[in-house]
């Protein structure tokens, strides 16, 4: 797979090793899923502030959050009359987070940073390939697999 990360804040210290095991947490999420080599992600880092205005434009909710995904695909198949494309685009698509949330988190519940960026790095490319936590039964699938990933990258809660 290929990931890349964009860093768009300054607030929080974002260090070679803390991305490593955040790519490496998405890569084995795409190596459980099947997902061809080719498949690309973007992970983008941003501040509380950025973060509002992302979930205040398309979700309506005026607040920060800590991950939002955004599907290449998103929502195309139900349209009337579409027609999906012979080959793919190999964009699955965007993962925002905010890092200064996850600091706070990580922090909270007392796991650190490299922890909660990855876990909330997997949950938003879960999203991306469809998970989805609406009711109990969803909310427990993901969180199983989230917790399988973290934990086949060494970052299993101890």
């Amino acid at each position: 797979m290929e990931i890349t990360v964009i860093n768009r804040q300054t607030k929080v210290d974002w260090d070679p090793g803390l991305e490593i095991k955040v790519i490496q947490a998405l890569q084995r999420t795409g190596q459980i899923h099947g997902l061809p080599p080719e498949t690309e992600v973007s992970l983008v880092l941003v501040d509380e502030e950025e973060i509002r205005s992302f979930n205040r434009e398309y979700r309506g909710v005026d607040r920060p959050t800590d991950v939002l995904s955004f599907a290449l695909n998103e929502g195309t198949s139900d349209e009337p009359g579409y027609e999906a494309p012979e080959e793919m685009e190999p964009v699955l698509g965007d993962i925002i987070i905010s890092l200064e949330t996850a600091e706070d988190q990580g922090r909270d519940y007392g796991h650190g940073l490299a922890r909660e960026v990855a876990y909330l790095a997997v949950h938003g490319m879960l999203h991306l390939l469809g998970y989805d936590h609406q009711d109990e039964e969803a909310r427990t699938e993901m969180r199983l697999m989230e917790e399988r990933v973290l934990k086949d990258v060494g970052l299993d809660r101890l």
